[in-house]
């Protein structure tokens, strides 16, 4: 009869099955707890748990070492020997790996390696929810209806290797999107959220924010295309950034691929991109945007490794004051480029100085600026300018001497995020975010809004 165990024992059994030169087997625990909700009323709300196996295995040859990588989910006791098998075939099939490399050992073990997985469930909505009802009575009472909805997710992951290797990382990560909507749903307004554990944040605070910008809306305002300046708010500095750091692989660059390669084959390292003291960086450890702290890769591509796997992550500058300071590498490519490994690490912070909220570089502007909500559709249009087309999204407003006086259409972007960088004029200050348009990927973001002079609306987008 197949049992299923915890994942510590999964993960040694695959090992204790091994039949090839190495090994190394991931397995993700995963429990979510979520609500939904339309109309100022909740509609929906559940609760899954899943796990799922990895395995990576390597072989030794003549001309060097293959991998290959099987995942499967819902992995039982009975499934584990079939899994590891394939993935042996599968390197066995396979022609060496171009980055492979030793892999990761001498790191110490992880004190709960043993420990059963950490778990969320619907208690951590116990003070959101009634203050979320809170918020839907004063919606309906001021003309709102509030749509949205909060997810809640737990993984924990567990790194074995054939190397000793024991390591254990819990992840929480939580998001809030909420939308407040005019009765006649002409208006409407968007607000989102990042959060672990949902004590730090307030629906109240939110709906009024949002019942704000629907205020704005009443006055609708038409403009054409054309560069404005423009105040980016935390969401969209994220997300371009995010765009920026997936973009910065140490070996494209050298490769002369990317906005960060110059003529020749080398790299823009140690050039000034921006005038502002801003600091772009990544730190496992850091609070409130705790991400793992060392590699955990599923597999191989650009900006990272399945070699790599259990490596040690250090906090890292991509940028500092103003000065690009690293690009991402595996081990692998760090020695294609004869740079510092720097691997990639799930969380990024934009610091600049500043200590002007959004409200207050608002009330600041003299003459007329645009005031974004949010970013969507983000696409890559020239890799070697890290040129980024999209849309602007649920809500553009016109600020007239430091006081929003209505609503105008959305647009088209056309912007690089390293050329933005070059531009700002006024950095505010720094605070969690959550991301709009890659939310589904990358939530452990604090950004400051940014003072764009001349931001590039490249064409109106009616009805978006």
């Amino acid at each position: 009869m197949s049992r299923v165990s915890k994942p510590y024992e999964i993960v040694e059994r695959a090992l204790e099955l091994s039949t090839t030169d190495g090994l190394v087997v991931i397995a993700d625990e995963r429990s979510s707890a979520n609500l939904r909700w339309a109309g100022n009323a909740l509609t929906t709300n559940g609760v899954t748990r899943g796990r799922t196996l990895t395995v990576v295995a390597t072989v030794d040859g003549a001309e060097g070492t293959a991998s290959g990588v099987v995942s499967r989910s819902a992995v039982t006791t009975d499934d584990l020997e079939p899994l590891v098998r394939a993935a042996e075939a599968a390197a066995r099939g396979a022609g060496p790996a171009e980055d492979a490399q030793p892999l990761v050992s001498g790191v110490p073990a992880s004190p709960d390696f043993t420990d059963a997985p950490a778990e969320t469930g619907s208690e951590v909505f116990a003070d959101f929810a009634p203050a979320l009802g809170d918020a839907f009575a004063r919606a309906r009472s001021g003309g709102r209806e509030l749509y949205g909805f909060a997810n809640h997710e737990l993984t924990s992951t567990y790194v074995g290797t054939s190397t000793g290797l024991r390591l254990r990382h819990d992840q929480p990560n939580g998001t809030l999107e909420l939308n407040a909507k005019s009765p006649d749903r002409t208006r409407s307004a968007w607000a989102g959220r990042a959060t672990r554990d949902f004590k730090d944040v307030d629906p109240a605070a939110m709906d009024a924010e949002l019942a704000q910008r629907l205020r704005w809306a009443e006055r609708r305002i038409e403009l054409p295309a054309g560069r404005y300046e423009t105040l980016l708010p935390p969401t969209a500095v994220a997300d371009l950034l995010i765009y920026q750091l997936w973009s910065s692989t140490a070996r494209d660059a050298v490769e002369g691929r990317t906005v960060f390669s110059t003529p020749g084959g080398g790299t823009r390292l140690g050039e000034q991109l921006a005038p502002l003291p801003l600091t772009l960086r990544s730190d496992p450890h850091a609070p409130g945007l705790e991400s793992a702290p060392f590699v955990i890769a599923h597999q191989s591509g650009d900006s990272g490794s399945v070699f790599d796997n259990g490596l040690p992550l250090a906090p890292t500058d991509w940028v500092r004051d103003g000065k690009l300071e690293r690009l991402t590498t595996t081990r692998h490519s760090a020695g294609l480029t004869g740079l510092p490994v720097a691997p990639g690490i799930d969380n990024l912070l934009l610091e600049g100085g500043g200590e002007k909220s959004l409200e207050e570089m608002v009330a600041a502007t003299t003459g007329r600026a645009l005031l974004l909500t949010c970013l969507w559709y983000i696409r890559e249009v020239d890799p070697a300018t890290l040129l980024l087309t999209g849309l602007t999204r649920d809500g553009v407003y016109l600020v007239e001497d430091g006081e929003v006086v209505g609503e105008v259409n959305n647009f088209r972007f056309n912007e690089s995020p390293v050329d933005l960088l070059s531009r700002a004029s006024e950095a505010g200050r720094t605070e969690k975010t959550l991301p709009r348009e890659w939310g589904d990927w990358f939530t452990r973001a604090a950004m400051p809004a940014l003072r764009i002079p001349d931001f590039n609306m490249s064409s109106v987008s009616p009805g978006v």
